[in-house]
């Protein structure tokens, strides 16, 4: 029997595409000429894709045998769902094996904008100490976070949170009356009654450019953003001028609105911890992402029940 054809949205260690490569077909989607992508395109039945990969409804309508789309990561925003649903594709991510890694990295941003840790080893690279002590910082114990979406990364960041002394409110689209934290029903009125504002919600239509003008604005000159979300849910340019004019302190990111190109503006400013959209990126838990997109869809193909089934 021959194996099923899928396709990779997203680049992909060589390791994995082995392992891949002993149950499937595979064809990398952005090393196909228009020839190649014509001729495999109608017998595509499985796909791998990513946050950084957009499978739109065009796309899916070019892929006529497509049967199920397994996503590396937590995230599947790029996926048009609704195109998913309407032609019957099983759509899968991976949560849950990321999560600690990801309120981990949080919570380092967190502590390296508040702390002012980049600035402070640049003063000690720069020989700077020897004419005079680095600036006070803020700090942690004490203070207020805000975390706009408590799902499972929102929890863990919580209860980090609460390890360093901090109280914790929270955002979301409804109330979560098993949690003990302060509910807000606004981001607005979040922001108004925090010190921190760390963003952990999904992306999508609903939430684009969420974080906007008037939530930084309320957020106030000693406020601090963490976002280990999705870019989109940030308005950049109004972030950018909140840091500039020091309407806000600083800010921790991990994503960006145009990955990888991330805006001049934003890197010369130096009240801002950039990361390259790491926060999952550690070797642990990679492989245990891998290992789950395989079995999603070795499950799917061999009429098994697939995990984390989204849609």
């Amino acid at each position: 029997m021959s194996k099923p054809s899928l396709l990779l949205m997203v680049p992909l260690p060589d390791s994995f595409k082995h392992r891949l490569a002993e149950y499937f077909d595979c064809h990398e989607y952005h090393g196909l000429n228009e020839q190649q992508w014509e001729a495999i395109s109608p017998s595509v039945r499985g796909m791998v894709s990513a946050a950084n990969a957009r499978v739109s409804r065009a796309l899916i309508s070019q892929l006529p045998a497509l049967e199920m789309i397994s996503v590396l990561g937590v995230g599947y925003d790029g996926v048009d769902l609704r195109a998913a649903r309407d032609n019957n594709i099983c759509v899968a991510n991976t949560p849950d094996v990321s999560t600690d890694d990801i309120a981990d990295l949080a919570m380092t941003l967190l502590l390296c904008a508040v702390r002012q840790v980049v600035e402070a080893d640049r003063f000690v690279r720069a020989g700077q100490w020897q004419q005079g002590r680095f600036p006070m910082t803020g700090s942690l114990s004490g203070k207020r976070l805000g975390i706009v979406g408590l799902g499972r990364i929102g929890k863990a960041v919580a209860s980090r949170a609460e390890a360093f002394g901090l109280s914790v409110a929270y955002t979301g689209r409804s109330r979560k009356n098993e949690e003990p934290y302060i509910w807000f029903d606004s981001v607005t009125a979040l922001a108004e009654n925090v010190d921190y504002l760390l963003v952990s919600a999904s992306g999508g239509p609903e939430t684009n450019g969420m974080i906007d003008e008037s939530v930084l604005t309320e957020l106030g000159p000693a406020g601090v953003l963490v976002n280990v979300a999705r870019g989109s849910l940030v308005d950049e340019a109004a972030l950018i001028r909140a840091l500039r004019e020091g309407r806000i302190l600083a800010a921790g990111l991990d994503v960006f609105s145009d990955e990888p190109a991330v805006s001049r503006e934003l890197r010369d400013l130096p009240n801002v911890v950039l990361t390259p959209h790491m926060a999952s990126s550690t070797e642990a838990t990679v492989q245990a992402m891998m290992s789950m997109v395989l079995e999603n869809l070795t499950n799917h193909f061999e009429g098994k029940p697939v995990l984390n089934q989204v849609s």
